[in-house]
């Protein structure tokens, strides 16, 4: 798509506004994309773009994984843009774009890394091709915003560019299955000994064969859909995998990788989520071009960021905060089988409220039931703090877990739950919070951190 006199205009327009919103400390938006793709639509088509592009989609883990993605070309040398400043859409890639291009619209670097979110496609992929697409995995999300699994994969597979090459989860049926036609890689973790035969989960939305449409037989489950099959009809089945975990040893927090050869890499954390997101950086950045003495080094002195995942300890309790994503059943299940695999006596804040929406509308409820709260229902868990504005909803969901009335303290107001914080016997609290429940959380993590070091100081005396 060629260059024209309005979209010169517009892309100098864009570029001043992107000097205006700096000069007044605004330099994390979307704005200038914003205004370049509504003043001229097919914007995207007409910038030039880097030689190579690395996308990361699905529905958890894309963030992440374009932290790790990025943090390892950075320490390697490579110079590339990306969009983590502004967002994931359309107008988020266009402001990236706009800013590594020249006044003439050609790109100064030969990189691109962009999380893109799913239901954009259709603005993104007609004017953007990803030379490597990741796709983490698809899940039913919030149902003001993705649905269900088929809608997206939908989009997705109607949309994604014949010339990508797609890094997909293998362990995931649905992702395995977009695009059938892309040249594709696969990575995955073989059985561990925690995987079953059956789904422990209320949710698991592939159970029939998307061929033939008979039952598919899961040769194992590690959560929901996630894990091995095959039809028992026809000969549909889990791909070969490219990139496999073939052992994780959590003692000493490294795991084994085979591709061509076999691999050791270092663990972040214990988190099957974030062991997922290693393996899907690792392998995109093998396909890039890099090795393990390149990539490892680096991957091992990560951190999840503290909005995400963070862990301390104040005298002998461990503080554990983590984002569980509200009206995200699938997310919000993994990070209560996290605590219950936990080892020792826990305490649980869930502060799970979208407050960006949910307090102020009529934001449907029913992913509270497609959320595993049983997992919740352990004799390590001692206590659960809910509030907020559908802390009843919360309650009645705890409830009908059949977790004990005496183990729950809910209530509106969050920031003093930690008032009926009762710490006796208790070795690790975990503060389960939203996207948009940041500033609650430090909160209430500090509040928590001022009650342990009142009870040492009276132990004390």
């Amino acid at each position: 798509m060629k260059k024209n006199l309005k979209f010169y205009i517009v892309l100098y327009l864009a570029k001043l506004s992107r000097i205006a919103l700096k000069l007044i400390g605004r330099d994390a938006t979307y704005f200038p994309g914003k205004l370049a793709v509504t003043l001229c639509p097919d914007f995207l088509g007409r910038i030039d773009k880097p030689k190579t592009i690395i996308g990361v989609t699905g529905t958890n883990g894309k963030t992440t994984v374009c932290n790790m993605i990025e943090d390892v070309l950075k320490e390697n040398g490579y110079e590339f843009i990306d969009n983590h400043l502004g967002s994931n859409i359309n107008s988020g890639l266009a402001t990236a774009l706009i800013e590594g291009a020249t006044l003439l619209g050609k790109q100064k670097k030969e990189l691109a890394v962009f999380e893109i979110d799913e239901r954009s496609s259709v603005k993104i992929y007609p004017y953007i091709t990803p030379t490597y697409l990741v796709c983490t995995n698809l899940f039913r999300d919030s149902l003001k915003r993705n649905a269900h699994t088929e809608f997206i994969s939908s989009i997705l597979s109607n949309n994604i560019p014949s010339q990508t090459t797609l890094i997909l989860n293998g362990d995931d049926l649905i992702v395995s299955n977009l695009s059938p036609n892309n040249n594709r890689i696969y990575f995955g973790i073989d059985r561990l000994k925690t995987d079953t035969d059956k789904c422990e989960n209320i949710v698991r939305d592939i159970t029939v064969c998307p061929k033939c449409d008979s039952k598919l037989e899961y040769d194992f489950v590690r959560y929901n859909h996630i894990g091995r099959a095959h039809c028992i009809k026809c000969n549909f089945q889990s791909p070969k995998i490219n990139y496999e975990v073939t052992n994780i040893d959590f003692e000493k927090m490294q795991m084994t990788i085979k591709s061509k050869s076999e691999e050791k890499y270092d663990l972040i954390n214990n988190n099957i989520i974030n062991i997922y997101n290693m393996l899907a950086t690792i392998t995109v950045l093998k396909e890039l071009g890099l090795n393990q003495e390149q990539i490892n080094p680096i991957l091992k002195k990560q951190k999840i960021v503290d909005t995400r995942y963070s862990k301390e300890k104040e005298g002998n309790i461990e503080i554990i905060t983590q984002l569980a994503k509200g009206m995200n059943p699938i997310a919000c299940s993994r990070a209560f089988d996290y605590v219950r695999k936990e080892e020792g006596n826990k305490a649980v804040f869930i502060l799970l409220d979208d407050l960006h929406e949910a307090a102020n509308s009529s934001e449907n409820i029913a992913w509270h039931y497609d959320t595993d709260y049983e997992f919740l229902n352990s004799e390590s868990i001692k206590q659960i703090l809910t509030g907020g504005a559908r802390y009843l909803d919360t309650y009645v969901r705890l409830q009908i877990a059949q977790i004990p009335k005496e183990k729950i303290v809910h209530q509106r107001e969050e920031t003093t739950l930690v008032d009926k914080l009762n710490l006796k016997g208790i070795d690790k609290i975990f503060i389960l919070h939203d996207l948009y429940s940041i500033d609650l959380k430090n909160q209430l993590k500090k509040k928590v951190k001022d009650k342990i070091l009142e009870q040492n100081k009276q132990t004390e005396n």
